[in-house]
């Protein structure tokens, strides 16, 4: 039941999330070839024990992107800013945020 609300949470939006199978271990032990294909395929692999999930079967792209260092957000800005020269982009910040904000003054006070 818990599986079919959030499938359904999940599915609600406009777009949809890679939600986990979930499997037991004993399962998994008859079917890891076709478990180990599909974390390969990028989705995640949820192993229970007992009904709770102890273990995630995730691909190896997956688990080296969770294993890189991230770099913070003003980190990337500077190495973005060191390659691209933003001048020679041609880029109007007045056409690109024309629609964002409301000109109009507000409600009379």
């Amino acid at each position: 039941m818990y599986a079919r609300l959030l499938w359904q949470y999940v599915h609600a939006g406009d777009y949809e999330v890679n939600v986990a199978e979930r499997h037991s271990i004993a399962a998994a032990r008859s079917s890891l070839p076709q478990l180990v294909r599909k974390a390969e395929s990028g989705k995640a692999v949820e192993l229970t024990r007992r009904g709770e999930v102890v273990a995630v079967l995730i691909g190896r792209k997956q688990y080296e992107r969770l294993l890189s260092k991230s770099l913070r957000f003003s980190e990337e800005w500077k190495a973005f800013t060191s390659e691209v020269a933003l001048g020679d982009l041609k880029i109007d910040p007045d056409e690109v945020f024309a629609d964002v904000r409301d000109r109009t003054s507000g409600r009379a006070l």
